[in-house]
């Protein structure tokens, strides 16, 4: 999934993001997550069986420990997610709300293919 930059209108300029190289993008294997520090964090990064790219906080708020980049990487009523591999809560990828406990949520970062890199930005 590329995110695709744009300059705002007048300006000649691209909007402001940090982007932080993470990982070559055909070292990532689907259905399988890495964990990557941007900016301080642990950040789990995953690549989906059809390409997809979802970058999340690697800490599970149930367990207190940064596990999810070790998670188990399925789908729940069509939506892309990942099971701690702790308590098996289970988040999804794009917005990372726990399905389990819809008042628990864990923090999405924006994500892209850059050529055959990874990078990854605060959201």
């Amino acid at each position: 999934m590329t995110e695709i930059c744009e300059a705002p209108a007048g300006t000649g300029t691209l909007t402001a993001a940090r982007w932080t190289p993470v990982c070559d993008y055909d070292d990532l294997q689907p259905e399988r997550g890495v964990c990557a520090l941007v900016e301080g964090r642990q950040v789990a990064i995953f690549r989906t069986h059809d390409g997809e790219l979802y970058a999340l906080s690697s800490h599970d708020p149930f367990s207190g420990a940064n596990v999810l980049a070790w998670g188990i990487v399925g789908c729940r009523g069509g939506l892309p997610t990942v099971a701690s591999p702790m308590y098996k809560q289970v988040f999804d990828l794009t917005t990372g709300r726990c399905l389990d406990d819809p008042e628990v949520s864990v923090r999405t970062f924006r994500i892209r293919r850059n050529g055959g890199r990874v990078e990854v930005a605060e959201s």
